[in-house]
């Protein structure tokens, strides 16, 4: 049986400071040391490295992007799976969701919506229970709550 050496040797966790410092990307970083992103990520977190700025500051540069490269990954996405599911005119339901049919977790049927309703762990919590079409998690009316094109570039801008 081989014997495995250490991924972290005092000289790549050098290399790992001193391109840190350099300003290098988790990637760049990897490439050269010849170990994983995630591995220097985990190694930067348990060493307490991390870049300059706030949260608040690097979604203010965030923020500051074309709003054209903001939408882009959502469009992307929405049309990879357009191109994959097919284009659909709209959705089909436009009805107020009927809330009759709410269950518990251990009513919960194969095709029935799994729309969690209230706060997990709160005395009114339940599930829609309304009829899920076959292959589907959700009632058509929280479908159209659940899967907006769109959704996550309002998400990433706020």
């Amino acid at each position: 049986m081989p014997v495995l050496s250490p991924t972290w040797t005092n000289d790549r966790i050098e290399l790992l400071k001193r391109h840190f410092e350099a300003g290098l990307s988790c990637r760049e970083i990897a490439a050269d040391i010849g170990v994983s992103r995630n591995a220097v990520i985990g190694k930067l977190s348990r060493l307490n490295l991390t870049r300059g700025g706030s949260s608040d500051e690097r979604k203010l540069e965030r923020s500051f992007a074309p709003a054209r490269a903001r939408r882009a990954v959502p469009r992307l996405q929405y049309e990879m799976l357009a191109t994959i599911y097919g284009e659909t005119e709209g959705p089909a339901v436009t009805a107020p969701i009927d809330d009759a049919n709410r269950c518990s977790l251990l009513e919960l049927g194969e095709n029935r919506c799994r729309w969690p309703i209230s706060t997990p762990g709160a005395e009114d919590f339940c599930f829609c229970g309304n009829t899920a079409p076959e292959g589907h998690s959700y009632c058509a009316g929280h479908s159209r709550l659940a899967y907006r094109p769109n959704s996550r570039a309002r998400v990433m801008r706020g």
